[in-house]
């Protein structure tokens, strides 16, 4: 009994949260890598650009709600999704044609573009705050109150629990009890769709194939009458819905905070490069390899050991590597250690 009791422990604060969180950071990092695969640069701004999606989603949410619109159990962000989608898909395409198409053009190199995309994460973030300030005065959901740009928004709605841990400790007759949430089980779902349909349309269509051939062979692809400015656009419209659908999935399982997504930054690229940058398959796997590392050295062990271990054999210490506001130190260790001795990545994507 002691030792089923473990196991829900460990489900309930190690396989089940870091599921989530691996699936968000998949698809953040699978923007991360499509922009480097093809576009041939690390897009700094990108975090900023899932804060962006979220902030529109949120807004756009405040307003179906001020007006009685939901979806029942599920979250009414999922109603504003799109709309998170389309402003972002129109954000990206008037910054590349504002920004990156000149230096696309006079065939600057990728450390120049990196630097640019700095410039624009800096200024997306002030607009994101400033825009979320903007909008809330008249879009909140309770009719005037305020809301900061630098504040934490919680914005999820619906039914909170898929299983509560009373339910799970009356079926089960266990001590230990397990809790699964709402938001947990909608991104695994999510992303498996999501996943599926990236793949899908990189494979079995003809846009998707003239993508993956410019990411291979720019020279060849437009000899082969592909338009680069084509496969350019579909590129960043792709990216915005990747962005804003992670960024609206980690808001609603955790809470919106504009700065989170620009530290979001580093274990997403951390993702990507270890998974191997330019990879898509890389992407995912690494977002759930720096997933359950995170997850699984910030945990305090001692529950799970308690249980585990004869009575009396317990520690007196709570087991944990880490604290939980080292976490991203984790990823940096990791995307260092791939730097250093593998940096194709797991999926032997492009070395940096």
């Amino acid at each position: 009994m002691d030792l089923l009791n473990a196991l829900v422990a460990l489900l309930n604060y190690i396989i089940v949260p870091a599921t989530a969180y691996g699936a968000q950071l998949a698809i953040g990092a699978l923007g991360v890598t499509l922009i480097y695969g093809i576009l041939r640069f690390s897009n700094f701004a990108h975090g900023d650009t899932m804060a962006f999606g979220t902030m529109v989603t949120i807004l756009f949410t405040w307003w179906f709600q001020s007006m009685g619109l939901h979806l029942g159990p599920l979250p009414t962000a999922l109603l504003a999704l799109p709309f998170g989608i389309i402003g972002t898909s129109l954000m990206v395409l008037a910054t590349d044609r504002a920004v990156y198409r000149f230096y696309r053009r006079k065939k600057a190199a990728p450390v120049i573009l990196v630097i640019v995309s700095m410039g624009v994460m800096f200024i997306m973030n002030g607009i994101v705050r400033v825009g979320l300030s903007l909008g809330a005065l008249g879009l909140t959901a309770d009719g005037g109150k305020s809301v900061r740009g630098t504040d934490d928004v919680n914005f999820a709605d619906g039914a909170r629990f898929v299983i509560t841990a009373g339910d799970f400790k009356t079926w089960t007759g266990l001590t230990e009890g397990l809790a699964i949430r709402s938001t947990q089980v909608l991104t695994i779902v999510t992303a498996i769709v999501v996943v599926v349909a990236l793949f899908w349309f990189l494979n079995r269509t003809r846009t998707g194939k003239s993508m993956r051939a410019f990411s291979d062979n720019e020279d060849l692809a437009l000899l082969s009458g592909i338009n680069p400015e084509r496969v350019v656009t579909v590129t960043w419209i792709i990216v915005a819905a990747l962005a804003t659908t992670a960024g609206v999935l980690y808001g609603l399982d955790k809470s919106y905070k504009a700065f989170t997504y620009f530290q979001l930054l580093l274990p997403i690229f951390a993702s990507a490069i270890v998974g191997g940058l330019g990879s898509p398959l890389g992407a995912i796997a690494g977002g759930f390899v720096i997933a359950f590392s995170e997850v699984t050295v910030t945990y305090a062990w001692k529950k799970v050991v308690v249980y585990a271990l004869p009575d009396g054999w317990g520690p007196d210490g709570l087991m944990q590597l880490l604290s939980t506001d080292y976490k991203f130190a984790v990823s940096f260790v990791i995307l260092i250690i791939v730097l250093l001795f593998k940096p194709t990545g797991l999926f032997k994507g492009q070395s940096v």
